[in-house]
């Protein structure tokens, strides 16, 4: 593929400087980092820091790798997971700036199969649509196409199945997270470029740059230096391996796929301060292009800590990007979480900040302290302890949610099942079929029902009755944290006739949608 347009400008490189012009000195980052790291069962850390066109800090804290007990450092590879989603939208602009697309441009213009369970919808999506969460569709939709990983449905399966999702807002009307959405930007990207979504960006982003990161298929002798993803699972910190960094290509690329290091992370955030132009002087796309991908596009609501924290008046979503004010000052940011990786990144226009935290466990406390320690240092905001804020706010958390449980009269989801259901277990057995999920088995065995997907291979579980018609599956890998309820309808006759879904805990991760399931059971 040759270069465009996009490389013909180049401007001055830039190059690292060793002492931060204020905030934070490095002892104090370490202390922080570190202080995170033990505080929230998180194994490791990588932080970065740019600020005034030059690198100001990258290190990297505790372990990548528990068992072998090997360090993170600057290099160490994570999965940066839904900060990926900024690199999507970086593809499009390119082909934006070199008049191949445009952003009101209609999907169906470059996709013709694409297709939403709404007509006037589908002739209407435009690839801004794509970007910017405002689908109609309920949070995560379709996820589970995606996640647990392997998912074994292929990126044309996943575009052909958003036919059957269905809205639960009007179009443009709210904001709802989603990633499928972006599988498709992927594939426009892909069929525009007449290349993949994985060889576009390698060549026209992350080469170019001399970034050390991979948006495909991983050489074996660049996975020496990888994070193993952990979690905090039945009372133990354990590796979770679905999410390992293997050098494969992932369906959910796109949208939450890229593989780098806090290096090259470092040269990301460079490169979107500066108005594409990458610190050696190579532009990637136009610093039009870069405003457009900042801009509000649809508005999120302000939480009362955010205000109480960050004096934020308003919060919105741009195009791969979230955009709010803290202190006055605007912030441009993203997180992202994997099960075992997590990531957040954080730019600061006025201030010429950019700030990465990536890490390999499941406790949100790691990253948030962390970034909020430095935006609050560079800000000029009063010092406070932001991993002894986090940790408190978590452990008072954790006591009410124990409170709730062991108060029978406590509001909320108290259902008490009997342990019983109303009918022999061979009366459940059979084949089921979801629009979009596709075919699950249900089968008898001497240790009761099985619950086993044909397309997303690790989602097997045991049934458990619960009450009435309704088991709780149980599943195997138990790192998902997701068990759910499975409850068998009938029709007018009592027969069993489908199943419908839904998650025990709440608060556990959206992207297992199972209310977005819809089974029927097929002949016998």
């Amino acid at each position: 593929m040759t270069a465009g347009p996009a490389y013909a400008q180049a401007v001055q490189p830039i190059t690292n400087a060793s002492e931060p012009i204020s905030g934070l000195s490095a002892s104090q980052l370490k202390t922080i980092a570190n202080g995170a790291v033990e505080a929230f069962d998180t194994p490791g850390l990588a932080l970065g820091i740019v600020q005034g066109g030059q690198v100001r800090f990258v290190d990297g804290f505790g372990q990548r790798d528990i068992e072998r007990a090997q360090t993170v450092d600057a290099d160490t590879l994570f999965r940066i997971a839904s900060t990926t989603k900024a690199f999507t939208s970086a593809a499009l602009a390119i082909l934006v700036d070199e008049g191949i697309l445009h952003w009101d441009d209609k999907v169906i213009d470059t996709l013709p199969g694409f297709r939403m369970s709404d007509v006037w919808v589908t002739r209407e999506f435009t690839i801004r649509d794509l970007l910017t969460h405002r689908s109609g569709l309920g949070r995560g939709a379709g996820d589970l196409m995606l996640w647990p990983e392997p998912s074994g449905f292929t990126r044309d399966e996943i575009i052909f199945n958003l036919r059957h999702l269905k809205p639960v807002t009007s179009f443009r009307s709210r904001y709802a997270y989603d990633n499928l959405l972006y599988i498709v930007a992927g594939e426009v990207v892909a069929k525009a470029s007449k290349s993949t979504w994985e060889q576009f960006v390698q060549t026209r982003i992350l080469t170019p740059l001399q970034m050390k990161c991979f948006s495909g298929k991983i050489p074996k002798s660049k996975l020496k230096n990888v994070a193993i993803p952990y979690g905090f699972i039945e009372g133990k910190i354990q590796a979770i391996p679905r999410n390992k960094i293997d050098g494969s290509v992932t369906a959910s690329a796109p949208a939450g796929g890229l593989v780098c290091n806090v290096r090259g992370m470092n040269t990301w955030m460079l490169t979107m301060l500066r108005g594409g132009v990458g610190p050696n002087g190579q532009r990637i796309f136009s610093e039009t292009e870069r405003d457009e991908m900042w801009k509000s596009q649809t508005i999120l609501g302000v939480s009362a800590s955010e205000r109480k924290l960050d004096n934020t008046h308003f919060k919105t979503y741009a195009l791969g990007w979230r955009k709010e004010d803290m202190h006055g000052y605007e912030v441009i940011s993203h997180t992202g979480t994997l099960s075992g990786m997590q990531a957040y990144l954080a730019l600061v226009p006025e201030l010429d900040l950019g700030v990465i935290v990536l890490n390999n466990g499941s406790n949100y406390g790691a990253r948030n302290s962390v970034m909020q320690s430095v935006l609050k240092a560079y800000m000029g905001q009063p010092e406070q302890d932001w991993v002894g804020y986090y940790a408190t706010r978590q452990k008072e958390a954790m006591e009410r949610r124990k409170a709730l449980a062991s108060n029978d009269n406590a509001p909320g989801d108290d259902w008490k099942g009997s342990g019983k259901v109303l009918r022999p277990l061979t009366n459940y057995a059979g084949l089921y079929l979801d629009p979009w999920f596709g075919k699950v088995d249900i089968a008898h065995g001497e240790n009761g029902l099985r619950f086993r997907s044909h397309k997303s291979k690790n989602m097997v579980g045991s049934l458990e009755p619960f009450d009435q018609n309704t088991f709780i599956v149980r599943w195997d890998n138990r790192g998902f944290g997701a068990d759910a309820y499975a409850r068998f309808e009938t029709d007018f006759k009592g027969v069993i006739s489908g199943i419908t879904m839904r998650l025990v805990d709440p608060n556990a991760d959206f992207s297992f949608d199972f209310q977005d399931l819809n089974f029927t059971r097929l002949g016998e």
